[in-house]
């Protein structure tokens, strides 16, 4: 795993290799193990390695072809690279290294950028083709690894993270509204928009050209599409499923560095261990965190699946000293991402990185095999529908408001009022909002200071309709499905994952989303992943069964979520009042200092449960400092 970093002028200067490399050194952390840079006329890439195939020179980047007329700085994995490299070899292609990057270059030349559609991995990557003075910039399908761009009038930069764009002389900061209204919608910023107005991101599946002159396009080259008549007996969907879930997993034991699996307890993750353990002729090893809160601790589980795995399990209990470390969180999330289990993701990175450089994950299950109560819920908002409008909102939301909060983890209380949040609209709309954690009219009084801007009215729903009219799926839960795959995972979920991992050196491959495996179960039939309603992932589970504890497999989800509530009432109360200060969101101008006090009064008081509020205007603020008031380091 890798930072990529470079940039195009269009004014015909010669690129500098000083800004290039300073790019790139912001992105160290993504690669500790070496530099390096490659400038030509008026292109430059820029590299930071971390090396975990063919850690010989041989795989040091910027990385050419055999004329030296194509370069690529690449982060990421190609899956099947021996494959392909047989095939260019046969070809008359000569290769100078073990690693997969060189794969690329080849690839590029005997394919054009049509290569992208034979590479199976997670990769960003951008590639200087000096015959035709072009960039191409690629994202992998599933959006599993970042690459972000800005376009100016005289030169594209792009990197893996946006601190490497900013550390280019004269690279604008200015604030998307129509972000800004969207992410506090979402506590995270839908692709292609960051948070600064010049700033884009490749969506997945997604390819950027631009040459010399200015001229740049951006492509989707891929999107999930489900097959939904195809027929095949239930047990024939298990045999399969389970072939090529242990195919994904095998293809990303490739490794020249130690590595090990993230075990959190849930199903997911435990059968991503369960076909690493059986697939391996040493002993696997696991790893988990947890932080003492009984409604919050899946420990036992990740023991248990560790006794049948016969892994060699690490565990570590973890006493969160967010004050300390939530501002280094915000500056590699720097999106920003305001999801509270981002937090456990970063300590459970940083005590693996301890042991080993790579690990497996299991996200990705969730989205693609309806892991989640939202969808649930969905059918339960069909039928919710049908009771009479003066009784939704006369009888049952008036009960609910008079439900004592509560901080355990997605209380009763908090699934309640979030539903009823989206009652009144129609189904795909509805899905828009069970997650919402600012609603329009209290959203509205908190921009009041943006009142008039353009974008600040921008509305999550339109979005999601948008996203809704991609997709050529039927069946109500495929649609859903796709818009979580392809907005919600790789907005939220897998920046987490990215971030935090890259923040330690360490990188996290998740088999769940190879595409190959991601197409096949958008393939299966929707009764299939939620089973009468009540089982959700119900194939995985099937195919698990009696390979795993049932006390894992059937229990209830708990995600991965931290205490927020608890704490921002507790140890972290002070550093949540000086950074959400009347005195610092005034400063800030963008938001109205009376509504944020209002928020954290009723929270303070047990008068609500303001947590993913709070937690998201507390990232905000701290995304703030760190873009408009201190230099990215």
């Amino acid at each position: 795993m890798c930072g990529v970093a470079g940039l195009l002028h269009f004014d015909n200067s010669p690129a500098c290799e000083s800004v290039v490399r300073a790019m790139a050194r912001t992105l160290a952390h993504r690669g500790p193990d070496a530099s390096g840079a490659f400038v030509s006329g008026p292109a430059g890439l820029g590299h930071r390695r971390l090396s975990i195939i063919d850690l010989s020179e041989a795989g040091r980047q910027p990385m050419a072809n055999e004329n030296g007329s194509v370069h690529v700085t690449f982060n990421g994995e190609i899956y099947n690279f021996l494959e392909l490299k047989k095939e260019l070899q046969n070809c008359g292609h000569a290769f100078r290294s073990n690693s997969d990057t060189e794969v690329i270059v080849h690839a590029y030349e005997e394919w054009g950028v049509d290569c992208v559609h034979r590479f199976n991995g997670m990769f960003a990557f951008g590639l200087w083709d000096d015959n035709q003075q072009r960039l191409w910039l690629v994202r992998d399908r599933m959006g599993i690894k970042p690459l972000f761009y800005a376009v100016l009038p005289d030169r594209i930069l792009f990197g893996s993270e946006i601190k490497a764009i900013l550390a280019a002389p004269g690279a604008p900061r200015r604030l998307d509204n129509e972000a800004l209204a969207l992410y506090l919608q979402l506590n995270w910023t839908p692709a292609p928009r960051t948070l600064l107005k010049d700033v884009r991101q490749l969506e997945p599946g997604q390819f950027l050209t631009a040459d010399a002159k200015g001229h740049v396009g951006v492509t989707t080259y891929w999107d999930l599409e489900f097959r939904e008549n195809e027929k095949r007996s239930d047990q024939e969907w298990i045999e399969e499923f389970e072939a090529r879930v242990e195919q994904a997993v095998r293809l990303r034991l490739v490794s020249d560095v130690p590595f090990g699996a993230f075990l959190s307890g849930g199903a997911d993750s435990s059968t991503v261990s369960w076909f690493m353990a059986k697939n391996l002729s040493e002993k696997l090893k696991t790893f988990s965190i947890h932080f003492g809160e009984p409604t919050y601790d899946e420990d036992a589980y990740a023991r248990a699946v560790a006794g049948t795995i016969g892994s060699e399990h690490h565990q570590n209990k973890v006493t969160a000293e967010l004050a300390t470390v939530l501002p280094d969180i915000v500056k590699h999330a720097e999106e920003p991402t305001a999801d509270s289990s981002m937090v456990a993701v970063y300590y459970l990175a940083r005590e693996t990185r301890r042991h080993v450089t790579m690990v497996q994950s299991g996200d990705g299950a969730d989205e693609l095999l309806a892991g989640y109560e939202t969808y649930q819920a969905h059918y339960i908002h069909r039928m919710f529908r049908t009771v009479p409008g003066f009784v939704r909102r006369g009888v049952m939301q008036p009960l609910v408001n008079r439900l004592p909060v509560s901080d355990t983890k997605v209380s009763w209380d908090f699934k309640l009022r979030q539903f009823l949040g989206g009652a009144d609209l129609r189904g795909e709309d509805a899905h828009a909002c069970w997650r919402m954690i600012f609603p329009k009219d209290l959203r509205d009084k908190l921009l009041a200071p943006l009142a008039g801007e353009p974008g600040a009215q921008a509305d999550v729903i339109d979005l999601y309709r948008a996203h809704f009219a991609r997709t050529q799926a039927k069946h109500p839960l495929n649609r859903l499905l796709y818009v979580d795959t392809r907005l919600y995972l790789p907005n939220d979920m897998l920046v987490k994952v990215d971030r935090m991992t890259m923040a330690h050196s360490l990188e996290a491959r998740v088999p769940f989303l190879d595409h190959t495996l991601a197409e096949f179960m958008a393939s299966i039939p929707p009764y299939l992943k939620l089973k009468n309603f009540r089982h959700k992932k119900y194939i995985l589970k099937t195919m698990m069964d009696g390979k795993l504890p049932r006390t894992v497999l059937w229990r209830k989800k708990q995600g991965f979520n931290i205490p927020v509530a608890r704490w921002a009432r507790g140890d972290l109360k002070p550093f949540v009042l000086e950074h959400l200060s009347r005195r610092r969101i005034t400063d800030m101008g963008i938001l109205d200092p009376g509504v944020v006090q209002s928020l954290l009064e009723d929270h303070f008081e047990n008068r609500a449960d303001n947590s993913y509020r709070i937690w998201c205007l507390l990232t905000l603020s701290l995304w703030w400092r760190n873009i408009f008031e201190t230099a990215l380091s």
